[in-house]
This record gives structure tokens, C-alpha cells and sequence, in this order.
């Protein structure tokens, strides 16, 4: 069984304090699901959310224009905060290098060796995974949740 080794703690969490901007991958329209949850609540604790998601291309999610790819995203991208199945984030890799976003983020219980072997060929060593972004900014010191 494949087990990515995530940054430190204080790695994250200087990612978090430095990040402005989050897109969400795969951001749902529906109140009650976990990734609109958790975009509402960085949203609320001052973060720009910017949604991704290829079938709401167009409408507004939170308040901001949804996305959809991340190319398409006309301006710098801090973290990418990922809500697709772990098949997709070899994918979701591919798009992440095509952008200057800074760091590739896989919420809990997604996990991909080839997304990780994608991103760290490119010299993008920024990867968390396995991990809820909004419980490790919870555990930062930063939240306001």
C-alpha cells in the first residue's frame, strides 16, 4: 500500500499563512457536502475561493465565478485544494503544472503516487495529500472556525 509522507506541520502551516487564494477541485454546488463546507469555512476565515468545476463552468459558487479547468484561472493561485476521487489526481496534476500555483493539496482519504511522481519530475515539491485543509488550519493557530 502506497503511503505519502506529508510535509511537517510547520511546513503546512506556513503554507496556510501565506496562502491568499484557494481554488477548489471539484467544488459542489450542494450546501450539505463536504467540499462546499470546507470552502465556506476558509472563505469565512478570509481566504479568496476560487471554484473549479467543469459542469458549473460559468455560474458563481460563494459568491465567485466557478472555473473550468484551472488553466483557465486568470490570475496566481496560492494552494489547490482538490475534492476528486483519487484516480483523478494524476490529472488534476497534469492541470496543476500548467499553472503557477504553489501547492498541490489532495483532501482526506486522497492519495496518488503517480500524481506525486508527476509533480516532483517537475521540480514541484509543494504536495500535500491525505489531509483536510480545514482541519490542519484548525491545528495552525490561524483559524477562526
Amino acid at each position: 500500500m502506497y503511503e505519502f509522507e506529508n510535509p511537517s506541520p510547520a511546513t503546512i502551516f506556513g503554507y496556510l499563512k501565506k496562502a491568499k487564494t484557494i481554488a477548489v477541485v471539484g467544488l459542489s454546488n450542494k450546501t450539505d457536502r463536504t467540499s462546499y463546507l470546507i470552502a465556506e469555512g476558509l472563505q469565512k476565515n478570509g481566504y479568496r475561493i476560487v471554484p473549479v468545476n467543469p459542469t458549473l463552468k460559468g455560474t458563481e459558487l460563494l459568491g465567485e465565478k466557478v472555473y473550468g479547468t484551472l488553466q483557465e484561472i486568470p490570475f496566481h493561485i496560492d494552494i489547490v485544494d482538490i475534492f476528486r476521487r483519487s484516480e483523478f489526481l494524476p490529472e488534476v496534476a497534469h492541470d496543476f503544472l500548467e499553472t503557477d500555483a504553489d501547492v498541490f493539496w489532495a483532501q482526506l482519504g486522497l492519495q496518488s503516487q503517480e500524481a506525486e511522481q508527476i509533480l516532483r519530475s517537475a521540480q514541484r515539491d509543494s504536495i500535500v495529500m491525505n489531509r483536510c485543509i480545514k482541519i490542519e488550519y484548525a491545528y495552525s493557530g490561524l483559524a477562526n472556525l
